[in-house]
């Protein structure tokens, strides 16, 4: 049983889809004035894992996440760069697709509309809002009424109206029936891009935007609807609101909403640091970036410093360098009077289950990645065995699948199992170690030790039995 913690109830609700054995998402994706930072990378990565992991447990899922193709942002930038906003647009996409196709977002069958394409949907919203008493006209601007929606303003983010409507204020031009309104559609000024209306040339307001694809491609109710802890209000609270009075439904009926990425104990955007997804990529791998992403529960807030990103580094290494290990000893000969391996199978069959149970409760994939690590060390622990059997080995075939279809497919995050270790192949680990017994079969002590030291300070352990060394990172 799925469980999430439902930002509209405040607690953590057992998922039940609208549809039995589908899922219907929509994530507030990015406004496309810029390169990706970091920050932007949380809930794409995030989300993206929500979407497998669905599928993994059995559903079919349908995705959508949108381009803001048109905003004041964008329309700044396009004005600085001497361009229109369409070329904007299109090289920022062209960016996102090109950072986040490293860190490995599942793009087949995934939905991607842009505002700008969505228009006429707006428009139609915004006239049915007006014919309903939800909306007006205010020299060419339209305004969402807030006080006619009945229903309460303000549930998602947890504020009463009324400290909202004491705590804003409206200046002295504003046209506006009530500080709380907000823009539906604004009319057109010079020099900015403009779309025909019945209210004359303008564009929408940022609210309308995801209120309209979500409905064009999910319908009046939709299971999930993600994004970030900074949209709660006033974003989302609002595209309830218009959803909900024009269209009517349920709109989205669980809301899951991701915390935010620190540098110095600070959310990015006060730190006065912004880190590009790109400028982190240039010094981590993208496979990186993704376990560090998963590596804490999405509704907490991340430090995010190079301490961080090498520890995710490392401990994908840890991974790897086992099933690197578990691919050498699978490769050779079985023995029928080896180790089994019965005890690996009995954490293959825990270490599946809490996997399963971390994701369950509210897509813990840290408690996910516990399980894992969990199951990692105990295969180690059955490599360092002198010999397989048969079963050994069949065992730990079946943990070294495991691992990677976890990784790889639920996770997302790529595993490089070509038998590197570091900057050696795992076959001169191997080579080195041979020269090592050779030296300790001569009583050169100094030389064994000296290789037992170097290989350790690049990471390597080393263990000697009986008739055998073996080795681990």
């Amino acid at each position: 049983m799925i469980k999430i913690y439902n930002t509209l109830s405040g607690k953590v609700d057992e998922f039940k889809p609208i549809k039995d054995g589908e899922v219907s998402m929509y994530v507030c994706g990015p406004t496309v004035y810029n390169y990706i930072h970091i920050g932007n990378a949380r809930p794409a990565i995030f989300f993206d894992t929500v979407r497998r992991y669905f599928e993994y447990r059995g559903y079919k899922v349908k995705y959508v996440q949108n381009f803001t193709d048109v905003d004041d942002k964008m329309i700044k930038r396009a004005n600085e760069e001497g361009v229109n906003l369409k070329a904007i647009a299109d090289k920022y996409i062209k960016a996102y697709f090109e950072d986040t196709s490293k860190v490995n977002l599942k793009e087949e069958g995934m939905i991607r509309p842009k505002a700008t394409e969505h228009i006429g949907d707006m428009i139609e919203i915004i006239q049915n809002l007006i014919e309903k008493g939800h909306a007006y006209e205010a020299d060419g601007d339209v305004y969402f009424d807030v006080e006619s929606y009945k229903e309460k303003y303000g549930a998602l983010s947890k504020q009463n109206i009324d400290d909202l409507q004491s705590g804003a204020r409206i200046e002295v031009a504003d046209i506006k029936k009530s500080p709380l309104d907000f823009a539906l559609w604004k009319k057109a000024k010079e020099g900015e891009p403009s779309w025909d209306s019945p209210w004359g040339k303008g564009r929408p307001g940022w609210h309308i935007e995801c209120s309209a694809m979500s409905h064009r491609y999910l319908g009046d109710t939709f299971d999930i609807h993600g994004g970030g802890q900074d949209l709660i209000f006033p974003h989302h609270e609002n595209e309830i609101a218009q959803s909900k009075c024009s269209c009517g439904g349920e709109f989205a009926r669980y809301w899951m909403h991701n915390g935010y990425i620190n540098i110095n104990g600070e959310k990015m955007s006060k730190s006065g640091t912004f880190m590009l997804l790109r400028q982190v990529l240039e010094q981590f791998e993208g496979r990186v970036i993704r376990l560090f992403v998963l590596g804490a529960h999405y509704r907490k807030p991340m430090e995010f410093s190079n301490y961080e990103l090498n520890q995710a580094k490392s401990s994908l290494e840890r991974i790897e360098n086992a099933l690197v290990r578990a691919k050498n000893i699978l490769a050779n000969e079985a023995v029928e009077n080896g180790n089994d391996c019965v005890e690996l199978a009995e954490v293959l069959k825990t270490s599946s289950e809490k996997f399963i149970a971390g994701m369950d409760d509210d897509f813990n994939t840290a408690q996910g990645l516990g399980a894992i690590f969990e199951l990692v060390k105990e295969l180690n622990k059955a490599l360092d065995s002198e010999k397989l059997s048969v079963l050994g080995k069949e065992n730990v075939q079946k943990t070294v699948d495991y691992i990677v279809n976890i990784m790889e497919e639920v996770l997302g995050v790529k595993l490089k199992l070509d038998n590197e270790v570091g900057n050696l192949t795992s076959e001169l680990v191997e080579f080195i170690l041979e020269l090592r017994r050779e030296a300790r079969a001569e009583k050169n002590w100094g030389m064994s030790d000296k290789i037992r030291d170097r290989l350790a300070e690049m990471g390597i352990k080393i263990k000697d039995g009986k008739d055998k060394t073996t080795w681990s990172m």
